[in-house]
């Protein structure tokens, strides 16, 4: 198959930077990931993160196929290659994308095979910073807007994303970054019930697509604007202890713990597996990343892991 030329992401701020993780892995009975989501949010990366897992990856395959290299596949694993996991990447270019996606995905379950869906997103304006930087029009923007393809495209694969187990924001995230995140999610590693995602944002960047719980720290005081804490962050103790010791910091953490308690047995009943937590501040350099960590802290159980993800952190 012919690979997509990748689209490349937002340039790293530094090769350290906090970030990564957050997603369940994909359960041990998973042997099929299909890759798809929005032109430009990073398909071709995550078929290199996915590559590097010791997945074998098909790129640019048209779901017709799907069935067939399942069926070249089974025939490959009959020989003793009872571990093999596949991957493939499908895009918006192949025609009847949505029915021949689902027509594929059934054939791969009648096939005794148990396919994973991951979709990957970003914002409009993500998209459209990608597109220009390359100089590369949209599979879908004919003879008008860049934007005009992207909108045709989501509007396309509005109810695709609704079905998938998983659903990533590539916005904020630089291509070490989206590595850093998918890794986890293939481990295939037994663990906790429930794994929750806590993401430190800053709204002036925007609330973060796959959040499933929106939190607001701009109640509290501003380290910001006390000279010794700006140049630090939420994750330095000077500026953590200053955020936690200001009124309302302590009640608002004990009630964001009691109000998971509940979600989380109950995901367990329902047999959810995941869940995004997003904690905003103005930047997402010090109350969010201070309050994050904390919950995160509080969460860790038994039965629930977490991840942190400090989204904005060394933006400013």
């Amino acid at each position: 198959m012919t690979k997509e030329r990748a689209v490349p992401m937002e340039r790293a701020v530094a090769d350290d930077e906090p970030g990564g993780g957050g997603l369940p892995p994909v359960p041990r009975s998973t042997d099929f990931v299909i890759v798809t989501g929005m032109s430009g949010a990073g398909r071709s990366t995550a078929a290199n993160v996915i590559e590097d897992r010791g997945w074998y990856v098909v790129d640019n395959l048209p779901p017709q196929l799907l069935s067939a290299m399942a069926e070249l596949a089974g025939k490959v694993r009959d020989t003793g290659e009872s571990d093999l996991r596949i991957a493939a990447v499908v895009d918006v270019r192949a025609r009847a994308f949505h029915s021949e996606l689902q027509a594929g995905l059934a054939a791969l379950r009648d096939a005794g095979w148990h396919p994973h869906l991951i979709f990957l997103d970003a914002t409009d304006e993500a998209l459209v910073r990608r597109f220009e930087s390359v100089r590369r029009p949209h599979p879908l923007q004919a003879d008008g807007r860049l934007l005009d393809g992207i909108q045709a495209e989501r509007e396309m694969l509005r109810d695709l994303r609704a079905e998938a187990q998983v659903v990533i924001d590539t916005s904020g995230l630089n291509v070490h970054q989206l590595g850093r995140k998918l890794t986890p999610l293939l481990g295939g590693e037994d663990g906790p019930g429930v794994r929750l995602a806590l993401l430190s944002f800053g709204f002036k960047y925007g609330v973060p697509l796959d959040a499933d719980f929106v939190f607001d720290m701009r109640f509290l005081p501003n380290p910001f604007w006390v000279p010794e804490l700006k140049a630090l962050t939420g994750a330095d103790a000077p500026v953590a202890d200053w955020v936690m010791g200001q009124e309302g910091a302590t009640e608002f953490l004990d009630r964001v713990v009691d109000l998971m308690a509940p979600v989380t047995q109950g995901y367990l009943r329902e047999g959810r597996r995941y869940a995004t937590i997003a904690i905003g501040c103005t930047g997402g350099k010090h109350r969010s990343v201070a309050m994050t960590q904390a919950v995160a802290a509080r969460l860790t159980t038994d039965q629930v892991a977490t991840f942190v993800v400090h989204r904005d952190l060394g933006r400013e």
